[in-house]
């Protein structure tokens, strides 16, 4: 009993910790284009986008065998954004 007590405090604290965190202060525009040109993909890391992408595989299973071409198949599970 006292285990769960302690541990219910601790998440209690925890949690409130949580909740009262600050937000981090705004990007002014000048640093807002300095963080993106750090993210933001180089032209040639985004090879990929001029692939002519098939999303239906038999349509890509009957084009690739007309044209004497393998597949690749790009195949996730789960929600796109990682979130269940």
């Amino acid at each position: 009993m006292r285990r769960t007590r302690s541990a219910a405090l601790v998440g209690a604290f925890w949690l409130a910790g949580c909740l009262t965190a600050s937000a981090a202060a705004p990007l002014n525009p000048a640093e807002f284009d300095r963080v993106r040109g750090l993210i933001k993909p180089a032209a040639a890391e985004a090879g990929w986008e001029r692939v002519p992408w098939q999303t239906s595989l038999w349509e890509a299973r009957r084009k690739a065998a007309a044209e004497g071409k393998p597949i690749l198949l790009w195949e996730m599970d789960g929600h796109p954004l990682g979130c269940t």
